[in-house]
């Protein structure tokens, strides 16, 4: 059956919440070039992730480069290729990186995508199109900032902030499969989920500012990183880090910013920045503090494409919408509380 020309699309069209930014199209065009080294996707299944949405409401047009397609993360089948190892009809899944995106204007709420074959794996066989549709920006974020940025190793401690988030609940299971030593913290309603997936020590971020709670239970030996899942505005993790945080060790963040528009969100921020470049010698925290960026990489998707097949690795499915019922994906992962996939 050839490929059609045009397919159903939500497109970001302006500025704005995802109610007002998206329109949903019938007649957007499928790419029908292959250029050398990508894969044209039919899609099975496709994730939200905040950074979609924090993207629309905060990346005026002209840097957004809208109209364009929503979304980065998908499952599919490939539909055809252009000098790549997969062949037609291997069933895949990876993402779209918010670079290509920009240039190509390729998303994944769509019923096809154009993607390097770069940030493409196999779907390993133990798990459906749903499951694996949220695995490549959560995963690969947990992958990469704490191998590439804390590079941390077998035996030692890490400390995941943000453990029930989708990046934290990857980074639990890809620490303990590494061999490393997993502490995080959680609201105590999330303490058996984080477990679940094998957290060693839990801490209840509810009852006591954190920065507070282990610099008064200081872990012994100090945890060789902190890997903030969360995106902390506040910088007190990292300012009160010393106590906690070994010499040496890596203060990693998603992303540090504003989580609502507040006086005090804006604040916290101007003084997170401000932490973050105050040399030491005049004072500041020494400490290394890095703010984790996606990058792609093949070995990596398929380093985590095997922990997925080996069964040490498994994605949170939260709920599962039709295409057409976007904007109620949306309204759920704008609670904070979900990890929607369609």
């Amino acid at each position: 059956m050839p490929t059609p020309t045009t397919q159903k699309a939500w497109i970001v069209e302006r500025m704005g919440h995802p109610s007002k930014a998206l329109k949903f199209h019938s007649d957007w065009p499928v790419p029908s070039e292959i250029p050398t080294g990508h894969v044209l996707v039919k899609i099975q299944a496709a994730a939200l992730n905040p950074i979609g949405y924090k993207l629309m409401q905060v990346a005026p047009n002209f840097l957004a480069k809208r109209p364009l397609i929503a979304e980065h993360d998908f499952s599919g089948v490939v539909e055809k290729e252009n000098d790549t190892e997969f062949n037609v009809g291997d069933s895949v899944f990876g993402f779209v990186h918010v670079s290509v995106a920009l240039g190509t204007k390729q998303g994944t709420l769509a019923e096809y995508a154009l993607v390097p074959a770069i940030s493409v794996a196999k779907r390993p066989s133990n798990i459906d199109a749903i499951e694996a549709s949220g695995l490549a920006v959560a995963g690969l974020s947990a992958y990469q900032s704490m191998f590439h940025d804390a590079h941390l190793e077998a035996g030692q401690t890490v400390f995941i902030n943000g453990g029930s988030t989708s990046v934290g609940l990857f980074a639990i299971q890809i620490a303990k499969a590494r061999g490393i030593r997993v502490v995080t913290s959680a609201s105590a309603k999330k303490e058996e989920l984080v477990r679940k997936m094998g957290a060693d020590e839990f801490i209840d971020y509810t009852k006591e500012p954190l920065h507070k709670y282990l610099t008064s239970h200081p872990p012994s030996p100090k945890f060789h990183a902190i890997i903030d899942a969360y995106g902390l505005s506040d910088p007190s993790l990292y300012t009160h880090s010393p106590a906690y945080l070994a010499p040496g060790g890596s203060f990693v963040t998603t992303t540090p910013a504003p989580h609502n528009v507040s006086l005090t969100e804006i604040r916290n921020l101007f003084k997170t920045i401000a932490a973050m470049t105050w040399p030491t010698w005049l004072g500041g925290v020494p400490r290394e503090f890095k703010i984790y960026g996606l990058v792609q990489n093949k070995e990596d998707i398929d380093a985590l494409r095997d922990l997925v097949a080996e069964g040490k690795v498994v994605g949170v499915v939260d709920s599962a919408y039709e295409m057409n019922d976007a904007m109620k994906a949306y309204e759920k992962l704008l609670t904070s509380r979900a990890t929607a996939r369609f």
